[in-house]
């Protein structure tokens, strides 16, 4: 075995186990991929196998492209940290955080009052 069948052997490997891991964790998310994962497995491993080693490659693809723009926005201005835009949840709990502030500030002048 030559050192480039090695190294493809090795890569197909690393993709077949990214493209499990990745199928795990939809089963784990979606109980209709759970059952589909379930019944690819029990039908025909060799077709998983190539299923998984695509979506593993696809997957390595997408976080090398997100890492890669990690590192160009670090590099274009180093002085001020990446940002990312605030998600939904993160936009509740900034909005839950204001309103318990507020409940807070409430209580504590009532507390003031009847002191």
């Amino acid at each position: 075995m030559n050192s480039q069948n090695l190294t493809e052997t090795i890569q197909k490997g690393f993709h077949i186990t990214l493209g499990a891991t990745a199928a795990l964790v939809e089963s784990f998310q979606d109980p209709e991929k759970r059952q589909e994962n379930l019944t690819k497995i029990q039908s025909d491993i060799g077709l998983l196998t190539e299923e998984w080693a695509a979506k593993g490659s696809l997957t390595e693809q997408e976080a090398r492209h997100y890492v890669d723009g990690i590192f160009s926005q670090k590099n274009a201005s180093p002085d001020t940290p990446p940002t990312t835009p605030p998600t939904e949840s993160q936009q509740d709990i900034n909005a839950q955080v204001q309103e318990l502030t507020a409940q807070l500030a409430a209580l504590r002048a009532e507390l003031e009052k009847l002191q």
